[in-house]
């Protein structure tokens, strides 16, 4: 059976630039991939590696910038 799974061994993750400087609470990103964007949490660089479709994640960023700020 093949592997879909992605070698994130080497990644280089990227935090918002909204992020503060003191670790709070955020997302990281790796941009090597064009199908796919992997993104984890920051707190738990180890932990889980959420893979959502290229098409998905400018979906979803684009619905968040164009959100009212809260």
């Amino acid at each position: 059976m093949a592997s879909n799974a992605i070698d994130l061994s080497a990644a280089v993750w990227r935090k918002s630039t909204y992020s503060n400087g003191s670790g709070g609470d955020c997302l990281e990103v790796c941009d090597a991939h064009t199908a796919v964007v992997p993104v984890r949490d920051s707190k738990v660089p180890h932990g889980p590696v959420l893979t959502i479709t290229a098409p998905a994640w400018t979906s979803f960023v684009t619905s968040l910038k164009s959100a009212p700020a809260a």
